[in-house]
């Protein structure tokens, strides 16, 4: 099964690289700098050599020539481009002098490759062979460093490409070079392995043929972590496989207690090594400094930020997953929201923080003018070693004092200051730079609007309330202040009727109805005892359009016209509320004729009118003021009348629609589901 995975893997090598060429002798690569010839010749040398491993096998005679001739045409290659980059003079010379010396150590080796062949005695071929492979060593480590010299005067992504393809290929030889001289052979899985990650190099060079100029590939963060944790276990298992070889090579009859051991205890330091958060950390800084221009992947930190921001319900509260959200960011465990209390700040809330850090009197004054005047983020570290330092005085003595605080992070929200953010030390403590600051600075602007925001729902909530409150208080108003008016009326004519019985007996009735509304007014205000209100059914609409004709028979004439006998779904209570705000409102409205009410009906629906030929009201009014609360056009009129009306009347399942001109009147309709009345109502 390996000998399949040798011939293929190198045979596609092999394919891959000769068609590299052919593309790049005819068309050239994308990227001037570069040298065309060279690199074909390089393209051809290795293509040859992997067809040479396929063919012929990794100890043949021309696979040995062919793998120091595909080292020569990398070399060549290097010192082309070399050249380009470079300046003449002392440092040209030198480094000329270098890429000679490579060049002399590898012709060494394929010297000695020759006469390791031509040799008749075995254990002198085997000694040639050694010293061959150790000068394979030598040549691919020098190559390395002048490789390493080159790389950061790569002038586009797809020379850097190219080269990382060259330096891929001798860190290959390297540990081949040191496998075969420590089991006086290569072996076999390593000869296989190699055959693959030769292909895959031949995609990489295909990959910076292929793109032009600077349009380099870029990996994420996430992508580059994966990988080099993939090719670390494979490193791992590498090394195991050469390990465990060489013992059983050297071990002789405890050659298998030896492995085992090494196997476990490898295994077992890598699985510690894993687990430890505070390596997991360095690791990490160390290959963000190293391999890509910026600290941060910008896009994944918002995605994280907002998603943490935005958690739905069931979930932390708010202001922990504010300060989480910003702790996230540079990996701090930890913190307390302090938000802004007067020209003070106040602990709101703390995210996996242990102990006290909180400022209070004066200091957290003084912290609060401080952040709020200079909107600095304070590294609590530097602050420590400080002498008079501004920023230091400003700090509570008391955060300075935590052994864990770290940095705050001030949340401006329109020239405010809503609060800061105390946020703990990470596992692996180190300094801020300019990207942190810049990202703290960007997050707290955005937690400030958070709790900006949030302040003003709250804010909105009470007003709210409020409102309710005032709304409820004036609807009772108006209508305490329509029985008033019937008080009144009464008090002002009893001197001259009261000795009609007639007169009397309205009083009577007058009296009763008032103190009814009274103690329902009276319950709507109990929080405990609600509003007396019946439940939907049949009502004869003559009787409550009589009924209040009756209740405002002193202010002016009502008539009831239309059909008695008709009945409606609605509860009493309610209707006869609507209807006397509607007759309320007429009679005020003037004119000279008496309102009218008049019962009908609309399909299965009955209808009852409200008709007035008083001075009436523009569409304008009637479509944008007349059902807003608390807007009038009478100067002692409270705007509630109608508002409640139609609110009732919807309660009910039914709607109220006017009509009006100006100087001609009003028409109010109701309009009500139709029922049929009960047999001991129709009795």
């Amino acid at each position: 099964m390996l000998t399949g995975v040798i011939v293929w893997g190198h045979a596609i090598a092999a394919l891959m690289f000769g068609a590299l060429a052919v593309w790049t002798r005819r068309r050239g690569a994308p990227d001037g700098a570069l040298p065309r010839r060279w690199l074909s010749a390089a393209l051809v040398l290795t293509a040859l050599w992997a067809l040479s491993v396929a063919g012929n096998g990794e100890g043949h005679a021309a696979t040995h020539l062919l793998a120091g001739l595909r080292t020569l045409g990398w070399l060549a290659l290097l010192f082309a481009i070399h050249r380009r980059a470079g300046t003449p003079g002392k440092e040209a010379f030198g480094r000329t002098l270098a890429y000679a010396a490579v060049a002399a150590v590898d012709v060494a080796q394929l010297l000695l490759d020759v006469v390791a062949v031509a040799a008749p005695d075995p254990a002198q071929a085997a000694m040639i062979r050694d010293a061959a492979t150790l000068l394979g060593a030598l040549a691919a480590l020098g190559a390395l460093l002048l490789l390493h010299g080159l790389f950061p005067a790569a002038s586009s992504a797809a020379m850097r490409l190219v080269l990382v393809a060259a330096g891929a290929f001798w860190l290959i030889d390297v540990n081949s070079c040191i496998a075969t001289y420590l089991l006086a052979g290569t072996p076999v899985e390593l000869v296989a392995a190699r055959g693959v990650a030769v292909a895959g190099i031949a995609l990489l060079v295909a990959l910076a043929l292929s793109r032009p100029g600077d349009g380099g590939v870029q990996f994420s963060r996430t992508a580059t972590f994966h990988t080099l944790s993939l090719l670390g276990l494979v490193a791992y298992f590498a090394v195991t496989i050469m390990a465990t070889s060489l013992i059983e090579a050297l071990g002789g009859t405890h050659a298998r207690m030896a492995q085992t051991a090494f196997v476990f205890g490898s295994t077992v330091a890598m699985l510690t090594a894993a687990s430890s958060g505070w390596l997991r950390a360095w690791i990490k800084v160390k290959l963000v400094k190293h391999l890509f221009r910026h600290r941060y992947d910008y896009r994944a930190e918002w995605m994280r930020f907002t998603e943490t921001l935005g958690e739905p319900k069931g979930g932390a509260p708010l202001d922990e997953r504010l300060v989480k959200a910003v702790g996230d960011l540079i990996d701090a465990p930890a913190g307390l929201l302090l938000v802004a209390d007067g020209d003070t700040l106040a602990v709101q809330a703390s995210w996996c923080w242990e102990g006290d850090a909180l400022p209070a009197g004066d200091d957290a004054a003084r912290l609060a003018a401080y952040l709020h005047a200079t909107g600095r983020i304070l590294e609590l570290d530097v602050l420590r070693g400080a002498g008079d330092d501004p920023d230091r005085a400003a700090v509570p003595q008391a955060i300075l004092a935590h052994p864990d605080a770290w940095v705050i992070v001030p949340l401006p929200h329109l020239g405010r200051l809503m609060g800061a953010i105390l946020l703990a030390r990470p596992i692996l403590a180190r300094a801020l730079d300019w990207e942190d600051f810049d990202l703290l600075r960007i997050a707290g602007r955005q937690v400030a609007s958070y709790l900006a925001e949030e302040r003003a729902q709250s804010a909105l909530a009470e007003a709210g309330r409020f409102d309710e409150f005032n709304r409820r208080f004036a609807f009772i108003l108006h209508d305490v202040k329509n029985i008033v008016s019937q008080l009144s009326l009464v008090a002002r004519n009893a001197p001259r009727h009261a000795d009609n019985p007639d007169f009397r007996a309205d009083m009577i009735a007058t009296l009763n109805e008032s103190a009814t509304r009274m103690t329902d007014l009276l319950a709507r205000l109990s929080e405990r005892e609600p509003p007396r209100s019946e439940a939907s059914r049949a009502v004869a609409l003559a009787t409550i359009a009589a009924q209040s004709a009756a209740r405002f028979r002193a202010r002016g004439a009502v008539v009831v016209e239309g059909d008695p006998g008709l009945h409606a779904a609605a509860d009493p209570v309610r209707l006869q509320q609507v209807l006397d705000h509607l007759v309320h409102n007429a009679l005020d409205a003037g004119g000279a004729d008496p309102v009218r009410i008049v019962l009908g009906t609309a399909g299965d629906r009955v209808t009852i009118d409200v008709v007035d030929t008083g001075c009436g009201m523009t569409r304008q009014f009637v479509r944008d003021d007349l059902f807003r609360p608390f807007v009038s056009s009478k100067p002692t009129g409270f705007g509630i009348g109608a508002f409640e009306a139609r609110q009732l009347a919807v309660a009910m399942g039914g709607q109220i629609d006017v009509d009006s001109r100006p100087g001609r009147g009003t028409r109010f309709r109701v309009t009500l589901a139709g029922a049929r009345p009960m047999l001991e109502q129709a009795a």
